[in-house]
């Protein structure tokens, strides 16, 4: 495993990153408390030391099991969680939204009610839960700086909602110098990223990179193929049939990434998002140890050579080469998937 630096925060986080969305909600599958602590451990013991979970996910409950799972690991590990969503008070029903709260009170009133789940006297990396541009005015910004000159807080981040906000919201985090953003990002999903690593370009910002769902809801792992039947209660069946139908093609178009022995389409796709020196860390949804054992691994396979990557570059540019009667990129205009997180489930297939 190799580890890079979050921002210029001086936090080191794992190459490859653990989405604790997964364990304390079972919209990823189903799994005992046991199983899931026994995942994180198994993960931290893979080389994985970044940790990525939100006090919304299973209404505290994946916090809980983070802190359980690695408090006796406290010092080798990087914990990220997110705050902006008063489940306190709203009870969710089925996977509709909760409520949003962006008030420094309630950063700081969810901050510390984190920690008190997690065990710890301080969160390594406090992102604001897929909050709007116009709910992060000076007293929000205010209060995060507060948080981190009393040690509560090492780093701050963002994390973006794919329906919710996210260009202008992602450009603010960078603008700002937030030490991290969150996004949706990976080989067959490619211009929010392209947007962020311009703005990052542009304005000279530290703000590190931190794509999740990189393998595009299950195609560029192969674990949705054509013959995959997805329940109306797996999360993936968000995305419409012509939105996988259309993947499997460009899937086949990258066949070249694979590396015999050396280097799977699933791995390709994580070094490709590494091949970008702003992204810090890449978070895969684990579901099996392995998952775990392959993706861990995908930090120390070759990186994508000078040429895979401008060959990925002119197949996105030609839309993988694909036609199509109505003209229109299916994939690149659906931003669902993975993504669905535990506060805002039912918005990801728009």
């Amino acid at each position: 495993m190799q580890y890079r630096e979050l921002g210029d925060s001086g936090v080191e986080v794992s190459e490859i990153g653990f989405g604790a969305w997964v364990v304390g909600t079972d919209w990823w599958g189903d799994r005992t408390e046991e199983q899931a602590v026994e995942m994180l451990q198994y993960a931290h013991d893979q080389g994985i030391t970044y940790f990525d979970t939100g006090d919304v996910y299973g209404h505290g409950r994946s916090e809980e099991l983070v802190g359980e799972a690695l408090g006796d690991r406290r010092d080798d590990v990087t914990v990220a969680t997110k705050v902006g969503y008063d489940f306190y008070n709203n009870p969710q029903a089925g996977h509709g939204e909760l409520p949003k709260e962006i008030t420094p009170e309630w950063i700081r009133t969810a901050t510390e009610r984190s920690l008190d789940r997690l065990g710890f006297d301080h969160i390594d990396v406090l992102q604001l839960h897929n909050a709007n541009v116009d709910e992060v005015d000076a007293d929000v910004l205010e209060v995060l700086d507060e948080l981190r000159e009393e040690g509560l807080v090492d780093a701050i981040g963002w994390a973006l909602g794919p329906s919710i906000g996210w260009l202008a919201e992602g450009d603010m985090a960078i603008e700002q110098e937030f030490d991290s953003l969150q996004l949706v990002w990976n080989v067959l999903e490619q211009e929010v990223g392209d947007h962020f690593l311009d703005t990052v370009e542009r304005t000279g910002s530290s703000t590190s990179l931190i794509p999740r769902v990189p393998h595009s809801s299950g195609l560029l792992n192969e674990q949705v193929t054509p013959e995959t039947e997805l329940d109306d209660g797996d999360h993936r069946s968000y995305r419409p049939d012509e939105w996988y139908e259309t993947g499997w093609e460009k899937v086949e178009a990258l066949r070249f990434l694979e590396q015999n022995g050396e280097r799977t389409m699933s791995q390709a796709s994580i070094q490709w998002l590494l091949s970008h020196a702003q992204v810090a860390t890449v978070t895969p949804t684990f579901r099996t140890k392995d998952d775990i054992d392959e993706w861990a691994a995908a930090s120390d396979v070759p990186p994508l050579s000078d040429v895979e990557v401008t060959r990925v570059a002119e197949l996105y540019a030609d839309d993988f080469g694909i036609e199509r009667d109505d003209g229109m990129d299916v994939l690149r205009s659906s931003v669902g998937g993975e993504d669905i997180d535990a506060a805002n489930i039912d918005k990801q297939a728009t």
